[in-house]
């Protein structure tokens, strides 16, 4: 248990050395967050007809577009997997003595962290816009360990594409399908009452759902959640335990 932890830690400390010679990718994925509540948000605050309950729609949004910036960011995730296999990186990591689930966590626990910092920057945007965000410990705490969690799912979720599909060009276009479905057919930027009910229940198979009800009962004052942040944590969990499990039985085929 021990030994799979530092091998876990070492990937990630991999992956972070990477980051800090190279912050441009976070700076570049920050003006997404800005777009959205700054633009998008700021003249949808202007429409009456969609219910938010006693929430400006600009407070209602906010989470919403930082669970999409954790899902935007972490889900080209993979791409970066099959450079490394073209380099023989990947091959290298696989003749190593350490356990294919640690080398897959030690790459999630990274995009945690990639996410911690796209939070960041959605709070400085949210507080220049003067939404009214918690700022007790807990709920802070609460929203740290939420994107993290999301930040996990959603880059495992793309290390499992990248080893089914193995080339760049496919990837791209697979990531480039799947994020606006999984980003609209959530509550990040509107209620699920105004869904019809088929896509209700498409959003409840949805994991940025229980994200975005997370972040919104937690980063938000007046913000409430459909489901107990309690169980829409359970549910986050679980899917990434599965994702986990599925991308390292995976893994070692995509050096083929």
């Amino acid at each position: 248990m021990w030994r799979a932890v530092l091998e876990s830690a070492a990937v990630a400390d991999a992956e972070m050395r990477k980051l800090r010679r190279d912050p441009t990718e976070l700076l570049s994925r920050a003006v997404q967050p800005v777009l959205w509540l700054g633009v998008f948000g700021q003249v949808f605050s202007q429409v009456r007809g969609i219910a938010t309950g006693s929430l400006r729609y600009l407070d209602f949004m906010a989470p919403g577009i930082l669970a999409q910036s954790i899902l935007f960011s972490a889900i080209f995730y993979g791409i970066a997997i099959i450079w490394e296999r073209d380099l023989g990186i990947v091959h290298k990591l696989l003749v190593t003595p350490a356990h294919r689930s640690a080398l897959v966590l030690g790459k999630a626990l990274a995009a945690g962290v990639r996410g911690l910092v796209q939070a960041v920057v959605v709070y400085l945007v949210a507080i220049t816009l003067k939404v009214d965000i918690r700022w007790e410990i807990l709920p802070m705490l609460t929203v740290a360990a939420a994107v993290f969690a999301g930040s996990c799912i959603f880059s495992t979720f793309s290390l499992v594409i990248a080893c089914i599909v193995k080339t760049r060009e496919r990837f791209m276009g697979i990531g480039q399908v799947l994020t606006m479905p999984l980003f609209f057919a959530s509550n990040a930027i509107y209620p699920l009452d105004l869904m019809p009910p088929w896509l209700q229940i498409i959003a409840m198979f949805n994991p940025l759902t229980y994200l975005v009800d997370v972040l919104r009962g937690a980063m938000i004052i007046g913000g409430s959640s459909v489901h107990a942040v309690g169980a829409s944590f359970g549910i986050m969990l679980g899917v990434f335990a599965t994702l986990l499990a599925l991308a390292a039985r995976l893994y070692p085929g995509l050096a083929r």
